[in-house]
């Protein structure tokens, strides 16, 4: 059993951005008089960034309330949260395919994993840059891929036009 948490990265380093942007801009706008540090409470553009850093610390606290993860087993990858588990049994796989994504560039990989269900349409796509270990995650997840069928070639369909 292999346990992948999920980054949160990203949210650290977001709020910790806007937070120092915020302390950069009200020691710019504020103003230091005698011993004592005035700011300026009715200043409309460091109440946005007050909400931005109230926000991303938030966020923080809601995913690691939701402790999200995925767990490799022998026989099944479990899509795990605080409230919910969803159990995708290995047999219940009609096909994977671990490509390279192209529009998105997650924590500096560029590598997700398309899983198809039988009986299902919506195919399950997994972003590995976004869990800890992502080298570890491609090779269990490449070990399951050798379990499985390949991945359909696309036929051609509809008639070709010629000019």
């Amino acid at each position: 059993m292999k346990v992948f948490p999920y980054k949160l990265d990203f949210y650290y380093q977001q709020a910790i951005m806007y937070l120092i942007t915020l302390l950069v801009y009200t020691a710019i706008r504020g103003t230091f008089t005698e011993t004592r540090f005035v700011f300026v409470y009715q200043d409309p553009i460091a109440i946005i960034m007050l909400f931005f850093v109230v926000f991303a610390f938030s966020m923080i606290v809601v995913n690691r309330v939701r402790n999200k993860r995925i767990i490799i087993e022998d026989n099944a990858i479990k899509f795990v949260n605080r409230y919910t588990e969803r159990v995708l049994p290995i047999d219940d796989i009609e096909w994977m395919h671990i490509t390279k994504e192209r529009k998105v560039e997650t924590a500096g990989k560029l590598q997700a994993v398309i899983i198809k269900r039988k009986g299902r349409k919506r195919l399950i796509r997994i972003r590995v840059g976004r869990y800890e270990r992502p080298d570890e995650f491609i090779n269990a997840m490449q070990e399951i891929n050798e379990r499985v069928p390949d991945r359909p070639k696309r036929k051609l369909t509809g008639k070709i036009r010629r000019q």
